[in-house]
């Protein structure tokens, strides 16, 4: 599965050009991260692993550009967590 691309998303249309899947990213930090910030998937793809697989999209863009993702939406949060391979990816929220 390919998904198309445009600036600050990922998605998937049907053969209609019905949205069935995306996420959504926008620059942080003056443009040195990413926040994730939407991922949706129409109820007739879920339990496919789409919508990890469009998070990874966005990871795999942020480590190519040696940029970190603050994961806000629900979904990208989860991802973030449980995926030990998306540790050094995660933007550390400084504290004060």
């Amino acid at each position: 599965m390919t998904f198309q691309h445009e600036t600050g998303r990922y998605f998937l249309n049907d053969d209609t050009g019905k949205l069935i899947a995306e996420v959504t990213f926008q620059p942080i930090d003056d443009g040195q991260n990413y926040v994730i910030d939407h991922t949706y998937v129409d109820p007739i793809l879920r339990g496919q692993g789409i919508a990890g697989k469009l998070v990874k999209a966005v990871v795999d863009q942020a480590r190519v550009e040696g940029k970190k993702i603050e994961p806000l939406c629900s979904f990208a949060l989860h991802e973030f967590e449980t995926k030990p391979e998306y540790a050094e990816m995660r933007r550390q929220v400084p504290t004060e």
